[in-house]
């Protein structure tokens, strides 16, 4: 799995969300300008990632356009630049505060929840309002249309989400517990609020809602897996220090763990962005969770594997005898990663090209991540460093493509090699074309629709039955 490096380019949305950052504290303050209201807004739209859902590859900031996967189907970030003609440009501060905290466009239309107004929903009057003026008077209008989301039936009637929210959300802003420090309770504001962490690393029940007993065990988000970040040391991240806690959050990078697919996005246009004060305050939130009763993995998902080298497995048998024999994964291995990783997995010096082993995406308890890092590769840029790894899925981008039997075979050698294994030295993990083919078109999908077409379906025809039911009796009693 090869990383390249290119140069430092960044994105123009970014530049514009971070230009302000030195002007504001860590903590909110008083609104004494219009000035210090635009630049507070940037820094929440920035600690909100605003940017990574709703500005396109290579398009205008905060356009939209970009195609958000769900297992329900896929979800078109809006236009939200002040363009009256296709943005928000004629939102009041009313629309916009509902927009936020219930979900509902000016129109009267529901949002779905992949726009996260359930996180949303915490921020203070203060907040909101300094975001209202940084999108009205901080972002250039672009007036250019997105496509329209259209999920399949019965998914795109918008007016189910007014039961949802009945149901499951809550749209009180958060208040400061005073049993618990300033720093705590920031880091729970941003994590709970405009971070919205719980919208990834939170699994979903059945009808999507975020499982608030299960807060932050990890979760599958499209083709990617969001981990378990409570404290657990096995499952999660209580094994990591304070420190590196805050340098991931900053960088995207530890010898045990790299950020990746949205992780990535979210460390390049928002968490490197932050104050030193502000990462530090989520780290000291997140080291105080509880951790989750039903957690399985008895090991830390850091600490598994040891370097090794097998590619004499193969040597003197031939390139094609090889790929049809035991040694496939270790020929694919050689092909496709060790001139970065090493022979032996042990990466480069400097970290840049990481260790496979005592890796967390080798030693979690599934292998989304490893299938869809191979697939997907990892773009990262943070400061002046471009973290890149080419993606070797069957794409027009692919650096050495890979099919579904060439990619499971391969993750399978890794699991194998650098991962977690029985007593017996077998992987806990094995990966198999079918699963392959799954991260390939976007991750699980949701039976919910399915059900929801039954359900629908069932509906109509006891109300059909009750319908010849009722005219049956009346003719009897004309009779």
């Amino acid at each position: 799995m090869t990383m390249t490096r290119r140069p430092f380019t960044r994105l123009l949305a970014t530049a514009c969300l971070a230009a302000p950052l030195p002007l504001l504290a860590a903590a909110p303050a008083a609104l004494d300008s219009d000035n210090e209201t635009l630049a507070r807004g940037a820094y929440l739209a920035t600690a909100s990632d605003c940017t990574a859902c709703h500005t396109a590859p290579g398009g205008q900031p905060m356009a939209g356009g970009l195609e958000i996967a769900s297992p329900l189907g896929a979800i078109i970030a809006t236009n939200i630049t002040p363009s009256k003609s296709h943005g928000i440009g004629d939102y009041s501060e009313a629309d916009f505060v509902r927009a936020l905290r219930e979900g509902i466009r000016a129109d009267g239309a529901n949002l779905y929840p992949a726009m996260p107004y359930t996180a949303y929903g915490h921020l203070s009057d203060a907040d909101i309002h300094a975001l209202y003026v940084y999108f009205m008077e901080g972002v250039a209008p672009v007036d250019t249309p997105t496509a329209e989301t259209a999920l399949p039936f019965p998914m795109n009637l918008r007016v189910a989400m007014k039961g949802w929210n009945l149901l499951f959300h809550d749209a009180e802003p958060l208040e400061d517990d005073p049993e618990r420090s300033a720093e705590w309770n920031r880091g729970r504001y941003l994590v709970e609020g405009p971070g919205h962490c719980s919208s990834c690393h939170t699994p979903r029940g059945f009808f999507m809602q975020e499982r608030d007993d299960q807060a932050l065990t990890g979760a599958q988000v499209g083709p990617w897996y969001a981990p378990d970040i409570t404290p657990d040391v096995a499952a999660g991240i209580g094994s990591w220090r304070h420190d590196e806690l805050v340098t991931y959050l900053r960088t995207g990078k530890l010898d045990q763990a790299q950020a990746a697919g949205s992780m990535a996005e979210a460390i390049e246009h928002s968490f490197q962005h932050l104050t030193e004060d502000d990462l530090g305050a989520i780290a000291t939130y997140l080291e105080a969770l509880p951790t989750a009763e039903s957690s399985s993995q008895a090991r830390s998902r850091f600490d598994h594997g040891e370097p090794g080298d097998e590619l004499a497995s193969f040597r003197g048998d031939g390139y094609a005898a090889g790929l049809s024999g035991d040694s496939r994964g270790a020929q694919l291995y050689s092909a496709n990663c060790s001139s970065c990783h090493q022979a032996d997995g042990s990466g480069t010096d400097d970290g840049y090209y990481p260790r496979l082993y005592q890796n967390g995406v080798l030693g979690d308890v599934n292998a989304t991540n490893l299938i869809a890092t191979i697939l997907y590769g990892v773009d990262r840029e943070v400061g002046d460093e471009h973290v890149f790894m080419p993606p070797f899925g069957e794409q027009p981008n692919a650096f050495n493509a890979l099919n579904n039997d060439d990619v499971a075979v391969l993750a399978n050698y890794l699991l194998a090699r650098f991962g977690e294994t029985d007593d017996d030295g077998h992987p806990i993990l094995q990966v198999s074309a079918d699963e392959v083919q799954e991260i390939r078109e976007g991750g699980p999908r949701s039976p919910l629709i399915l059900l929801a077409r039954i359900g629908l379906g069932v509906g109509v025809v006891v109300l059909a039955l009750l319908g010849l039911w009722l005219i049956r009796r009346r003719k009897a009693r004309r009779r």
